[in-house]
């Protein structure tokens, strides 16, 4: 399926090995890692081609499905579950309403998402006319061509879900290696730069980013450091947190971003990234809003993320009036689309060293 701008093999949990290692080794041949053009499997030659969900019916209250996420890599034998994909998130719903795990209602049905990767709960709304799952319709999103039926996703109580706390180091600024930086984690963890001070305009493409091997020496550097500090550990092999470069937005929007993710450039934005992002334009003397000059108290709840491809829209709602800030809304418009359904052949030695 397409989630979003991402797309990937979605599973029902049953139909693969329970024991994590020879999951892993299934998926890595489905997939056809590691090799960098993935050509002896279903990848697309590229970390957001090369996803993996995972869907089972929950036991957690409150959720009718579980979603447990899975980076595969690209270029080496490794499936990461160290953070979420909102983007796959949005094909999530309908693929539980077409596999019978979840009865489709008239008109919408309302999917609860237990994300398993991060303990939150998200909530798709899936077009179903008919109590069939639409997939056309007049929804754009950019980094995807056409248009598509709408897919609301909101967030519920995600703030802090792999970090802790929403400021995961505690406070709204930090420095280091002569940076100013600001961590937050709403949904996915997300280090916050002045594009400015790395010399860069903020507008540069992902190819052009990516060729700047001083440029991705010393935004490595900066993450490595902050891992700990993020409560998130080493993550010198770990896919978070996120590095995003930010600019004075000039096509509309609040805030231009150029995301790390960590180590190639998103020709967009992930859902959660933008998530975390547009909460942090919200946020008094965070990096995001001193480049915006968005003040929180006139600020419109649905905010405009500008990123390579275009924008995202997010809506976002905080309360600053206590001693903590609390996220009260985040929600997110994306689309998804089912591409094919069938068997993934996988050699028989894989099969062979499972059993």
């Amino acid at each position: 399926m397409r989630g979003g701008t991402s797309k990937g093999l979605y599973f029902e949990a049953a139909d693969l090995p329970a024991d994590r290692a020879s999951r892993d080794r299934v998926l890595l041949a489905a997939m056809g890692s590691p090799d960098e053009r993935q050509i002896d499997g279903l990848g697309g030659a590229h970390p957001l081609t090369s996803k993996v969900a995972v869907i089972d019916r929950s036991g957690r209250e409150g959720a009718d499905i579980d979603y447990l996420f899975l980076q595969v890599f690209v270029d080496r034998a490794e499936v990461t579950d160290s953070q979420n994909c909102g983007n796959i998130l949005a094909g999530v719903g309908p693929f539980a309403i077409e596999q019978g795990l979840v009865e489709a209602r008239d008109a919408v049905t309302d999917v609860r998402i237990h994300m398993v990767n991060t303990g939150g709960i998200a909530v798709a709304s899936v077009q179903t006319p008919g109590r069939r799952v639409e997939y056309a319709g007049t929804a754009r999103i950019d980094g995807v061509p056409g248009t598509a039926a709408p897919v609301m996703l909101e967030f519920l109580d995600i703030a802090g879900s792999s970090c802790g706390a929403l400021l995961p180091t505690g406070q709204v600024r930090d420095m280091v290696d002569g940076i100013e930086v600001t961590c937050i984690d709403n949904g996915m963890p997300v280090v916050l730069l002045r594009a400015a001070d790395f010399g860069k305009s903020g507008y540069e493409s992902p190819a052009e980013l990516e060729a700047d091997e001083a440029l991705r020496s010393r935004i490595e550097s900066i993450r490595l450091q902050l891992g700990e500090r993020m409560n998130l550990g080493d993550v010198s092999a770990k896919t978070v947190p996120k590095m995003c470069l930010v600019a004075p937005a000039r096509d509309g929007g609040v805030i231009c971003t150029r995301s790390f993710i960590p180590h190639r450039v998103h020709d967009a934005i992930g859902v959660l990234g933008s998530v975390s992002v547009a909460t942090a334009c919200k946020l008094p003397g965070s990096v995001a809003q001193q480049v915006s000059g968005l003040q929180a108290d006139s600020a419109p709840p649905w905010l405009v993320v500008e990123h390579p491809t275009g924008y995202f829209s997010v809506a976002i709602e905080l309360d600053t009036g206590g001693p903590e800030v609390e996220v009260v809304r985040a929600e997110v418009l994306r689309t998804a689309r089912l591409l094919m359904r069938g068997e993934v052949f996988v050699p028989e030695s894989v099969w062979s060293a499972v059993a």
